[in-house]
């Protein structure tokens, strides 16, 4: 990548960020994935709490990321489980507590998997 394209990841990446913090998703990782794969550049793995706020969360960063002028490639996933937004660069999965630590794609693409505060349960259990 040149140094503009450096400059213009990094930007889609804040406004993505920027768009999940604003519907107050959860545990939102980035993940630099340019030397695992040559399909995108940067992941981001958030949660939210509802099927109805997962929804948001993708609407939101997509709606963000075309005003900015970034083209959105895709949007998968009209259950509101998992949502996926492809911006090319960069891929942004939105998922329920559940279905996060159930495929733990976090630990998959080389991130740690959401920290839990001390004595505290985990919020959601994956299936056995």
């Amino acid at each position: 990548m040149n140094e503009q394209e450096l400059l213009d990841l990094q930007k889609m990446v804040e406004i993505a960020v920027n768009a999940l913090e604003d519907v107050k998703a959860k545990d939102i990782s980035v993940l630099e994935t340019q030397e695992k794969t040559s399909l995108f550049a940067r992941m981001i793995v958030a949660t939210g709490d509802s099927t109805r706020q997962v929804k948001a969360l993708a609407n939101n960063v997509a709606v963000d990321l075309k005003e900015a002028g970034f083209e959105i490639l895709s949007q998968e996933g009209d259950t509101g489980e998992w949502t996926l937004v492809d911006a090319g660069d960069l891929v942004v999965h939105i998922m329920l507590p559940a279905v996060r630590d159930y495929y733990d794609i976090d630990t998959l693409w080389g991130g740690k998997k959401p920290a839990f505060e001390a004595g505290m349960q985990k919020p959601w259990h994956a299936a056995d």
